[in-house]
């Protein structure tokens, strides 16, 4: 079952999703940052969550605004499915966990070379380097679009079953909506995003009660203020779009 809120279709059953995993397909998590500034500047990110076959109600701020809103003008609820969650569910799946069933594109070398210990160490012991790609510092094209096709040619090349995106929002779900089309057949392409260094100590530990109370951001700020401050502040934009256009596509600043 689906929910339009800003002319995309949220998936209300998030925790159906991984064991759905073998039908393939594109998730994606948009952050209340990518919806309030993204959704309504950038066609080809727009383009991406509209033809994504998953898109999970991760922003904890844009399912706390839709239940306000229903108090005044009805409608269907949502629950919120964060990205961190629907990671911590898949990734003990023993599909998930054979050699040569996953494929992680990596932000940096850094961050690559932290995940593999991670990884390694909590059940993926085969996962090497060759299961992972440095992704670079992607341009867009005319379009607004992200291509890399030296990433679809190693991708094509191994076959993977589950594909985790690690780039940064905004980047991830147009790379991932490339990927979708561009591939001769149909994995699992999920767009988690930073989710992972939740997990292995790249950025601020969020457990699974901070998780459900929607405090992830929170943590994210008091570990760096400077940088996570000024993107949660401007989220806040949020809040007037989806009273302003509620289940309707914000009109393009673009």
């Amino acid at each position: 079952m689906k929910i339009r809120i800003l002319g995309i279709d949220f998936c209300t059953d998030g925790p159906g999703i991984p064991g759905r995993l073998g039908e393939g397909g594109l998730l994606v998590a948009p952050s209340g940052p990518g919806l309030a500034c993204d959704l309504p500047t950038n066609d080809a990110y727009r383009r991406a969550l509209c033809a994504a076959d998953w898109v999970i109600p991760d922003s904890g701020l844009m399912v706390l605004v839709w239940s306000g809103l229903r108090l005044f003008t009805g409608g269907a609820p949502v629950k919120r499915y964060s990205g961190l969650r629907l990671l911590r569910e898949v990734l003990p799946l023993p599909e998930v966990r054979k050699a040569g069933a996953s494929f992680w594109i990596m932000p940096s070398l850094d961050e690559q070379e932290r995940n593999l210990r991670w990884l390694r160490a909590n059940g993926f012991p085969e996962l090497s380097e060759d299961d992972c790609y440095l992704a670079p510092l992607y341009r867009t094209n005319p379009d607004g679009s992200v291509h890399d096709e030296t990433l679809l040619a190693q991708i094509e090349s191994r076959h993977p079953q589950v594909i985790f995106v690690n780039v940064g929002g905004g980047v991830q779900e147009q790379l991932g909506w490339y990927l979708r089309q561009k591939l001769s057949y149909k994995p699992a392409i999920l767009c988690t995003g930073a989710a992972i260094a939740f997990l292995t100590g790249g950025q601020a530990e969020i457990p699974p009660w901070a998780d459900r109370l929607y405090l992830g951001w929170l943590l994210r700020i008091f570990e760096n203020p400077a940088k996570f401050g000024r993107r949660y502040w401007a989220s806040i934009r949020l809040v007037w779009e989806m009273i302003r256009f509620r289940d309707r596509m914000p009109a393009s600043d673009s």
